[in-house]
């Protein structure tokens, strides 16, 4: 009986377990792999910071030198005045006095004395050109000639002494004369510029105020003093050089030479010609002369 129990309850425990072995199902098992993918994003913005408060000192030039970076061997001086040159393009301006000595032709037969000696003062204006060595200069100068003679009809018997006749056949009396005038000079010159030398070529126009004295007839009678004086332009060039003593003084010595062509004596009121025999003279002077220059050199 006892057995019996037993063989039961072990068949029962088989059959369940047969039982459950094949209701048994495998299970499919899934395994899911997550894959994020962020972008970055840069953000540039300003930062501010806080100052540590530093105190650089100021800069300041100690001392300027010029190196020599080729082998041969440079003037520093003559370096540095090209570099003001180059840099400065501006006009530069001055003024200029001098004395000189004239000689004019015509005069050789009234007078002893060759040369006629005068002062001059001028001003002038220039600039580089091309090169800085180069420069263009124009001038304008006013020259007083002193007498190396004097004519006069009532207290000698002088070459002038006489009546002349206009172009419409009136008189004059000639009552005196001397070579004491003004002339002014307009001039163009290039310069070239070598160390402290600059010799220079130029053109110049000329005018000289020579004036004689005649007695003119007035109401048909010949009792008025009058001036007949010269005003005609002339046209002449001129050599010299230059020389440079300090940053703004320069000294001056020039040779001028012109003709005067058609040199006639004019009046408001009568055409007259004393030298139409001889109307062409020709007049060359030297001078020595003193430039500063006033603007920055």
């Amino acid at each position: 009986m006892f057995f019996k129990k037993i063989f039961l309850l072990f068949s029962i425990i088989v059959f369940n377990f047969s039982f459950a072995q094949k209701k048994r199902k495998v299970d499919t098992v899934y395994v899911y792999e997550k894959v994020v993918v962020y972008d970055t994003v840069y953000v540039e913005k300003s930062i501010p910071l806080k100052s540590a408060n530093l105190q650089l000192p100021s800069l300041e030039i100690k001392e300027k030198e010029i190196t020599d970076l080729s082998p041969k061997s440079i003037d520093k001086k003559e370096l540095e005045k090209r570099i003001k040159k180059l840099s400065n393009k501006n006009f530069r301006y001055g003024i200029q006095a001098g004395i000189g000595l004239k000689n004019t032709n015509w005069t050789e037969n009234i007078s002893e004395k060759k040369q006629q000696f005068g002062e001059n003062l001028g001003i002038w204006v220039s600039r580089n050109v091309f090169t800085p060595q180069l420069s263009l200069l124009l001038s304008a100068n006013v020259f007083y000639w002193h007498s190396t003679f004097d004519l006069d009809a009532n207290k000698e018997d002088t070459a002038f002494n006489g009546f002349y006749f206009t172009q419409d056949r009136q008189p004059l009396l000639f009552q005196r004369f001397n070579n004491k005038h003004f002339e002014y000079v307009l001039q163009l010159k290039a310069l070239y510029e070598w160390k402290k030398f600059r010799p220079f070529v130029g053109f110049l126009v000329n005018k000289n105020t020579y004036k004689m004295q005649f007695l003119v007839p007035e109401n048909a009678v010949l009792n008025k003093l009058d001036d007949f004086k010269s005003d005609q332009i002339n046209f002449g060039f001129s050599l010299g050089l230059q020389y440079r003593i300090f940053s703004r003084f320069l000294i001056d010595l020039e040779y001028q030479h012109y003709k005067i062509n058609n040199f006639t004596l004019k009046n408001k009121s009568f055409d007259f010609d004393i030298f139409k025999t001889n109307n062409t003279f020709a007049e060359s002077k030297i001078s020595l002369g003193i430039s500063y220059l006033i603007s920055k050199p």
